[in-house]
Parts: C-alpha cells; sequence; structure tokens
C-alpha cells in the first residue's frame, strides 16, 4: 500500500463524513437550479431529489449545503442499521456514497449488503462495480464513480490517487480541492 499523503490523512482524519462529502461532492457536483437528471427525476444541489423542490428557484449555496446535510443524514440513518459487521471509515464511505446514488432500499436488497454482513468485504466492495446503469443504459459517468467508490471501500489508495478512472480527479484532487469546503457540512449521530 502506498504511503497515504497529508492531505488525505486530513480527509480520511476527519472520518467518514468527510470523506463522503468530498466523494458525493465530486459525483454529484452542485447545481443551484433545479434539472432533470439522465432518467428525468428533478434534481437540485448536490443531487438532492424530492417533492421539496421548487422548480422555478434557484438555491444558495447555503440552501444546497443543508440538503446535502439532510440527504446525508438519511442515508447514514437508512445504511448504518443494515451492517451487521464492523467496517472501515473508507468501506463506509463508500457505501454511504453508493446509497446516496442508488438509494438506501436498493442497498438493502443487494447482493452487496448480503457479502458484507457474510464478512466479505473485499467481495461486497467489487459488487460496487456492478451498479452502472439507470434508465436500463449502461453510463460512463457512473462506470468512473463505482470504480472510485470501490477503490476507497477497499482501501486502494494507489488506486484512487491515479487519474486512470476515465480522467476523473484522483482520491488526493478531491481532498486538496474540497479541503477547505467540506468543514462546512457537519453532521452528528
Amino acid at each position: 500500500m502506498s504511503k497515504i499523503p497529508n492531505n488525505i490523512k486530513k480527509v480520511t482524519a476527519g472520518g467518514v463524513i468527510v470523506l463522503t462529502v468530498a466523494m458525493l461532492s465530486f459525483f454529484e457536483g452542485v447545481e443551484y437550479k433545479p434539472y432533470k437528471d439522465v432518467v428525468g427525476v428533478l434534481t437540485v444541489c448536490y443531487g438532492h431529489t424530492g417533492a421539496d423542490i421548487i422548480p422555478t428557484k434557484t438555491y444558495s449555496e447555503s440552501e444546497c449545503l443543508a440538503l446535502l446535510e439532510k440527504d446525508l443524514s438519511k442515508v447514514r440513518k437508512g445504511v448504518d442499521p443494515l451492517i451487521k459487521v464492523d467496517i472501515d471509515d473508507n468501506t463506509r464511505a463508500a457505501i454511504y456514497s453508493f446509497a446516496y446514488n442508488v438509494g438506501t432500499g436498493a442497498f438493502a436488497r443487494s447482493t452487496m449488503l448480503k457479502k458484507l454482513n457474510a464478512g466479505d468485504i473485499a467481495g461486497a466492495c467489487n459488487e460496487l462495480k456492478r451498479w452502472t446503469y439507470a434508465g436500463g443504459k449502461e453510463w460512463k459517468g457512473l462506470i468512473t464513480r463505482r470504480e472510485i467508490e470501490n477503490a476507497v471501500c477497499l482501501g486502494k489508495f494507489e488506486s484512487a490517487y491515479s487519474s486512470s478512472f476515465l480522467g476523473a480527479p484522483s482520491l488526493f484532487q478531491l481532498a486538496y480541492m474540497h479541503s477547505e469546503t467540506i468543514p462546512a457540512v457537519v453532521l452528528t449521530r
């Protein structure tokens, strides 16, 4: 395993939420005006969906961060009770990112969760790469997302560092880019 650079340590030392927010900030991006995603779901901010979106509103950064905090809190509350084995923060952050994207219900029914709870952490992490379709079509962005989530899940920082995932920024770059903004979102148990 490669030596972890200080900027990565800074993010991972902040724990699972900081790492998850760094991942979500990159994967979801931020859009202040509501739009329809690739499968036609009304979306705003950091991938927020739901009936509470006002289609004609332009959201502020603080509103978007509040929605991210609320959504990530729901993910944590939906995911944590399902996991019956000890996992590290990297694995948990990858799972949170995944469940944020596909929903906690899909995670609850997944082979990934079954493998995880059977103690097959590597097998569970590798299940991430199977989830690359939306609306019946495989998406390049989901392939990239799942490759990075997989590397983080497995703790393969040397893989997450590289830009080999279809030009995606490395985990090191994510940590550096978001090191100033991540503390703005703080969740409590």
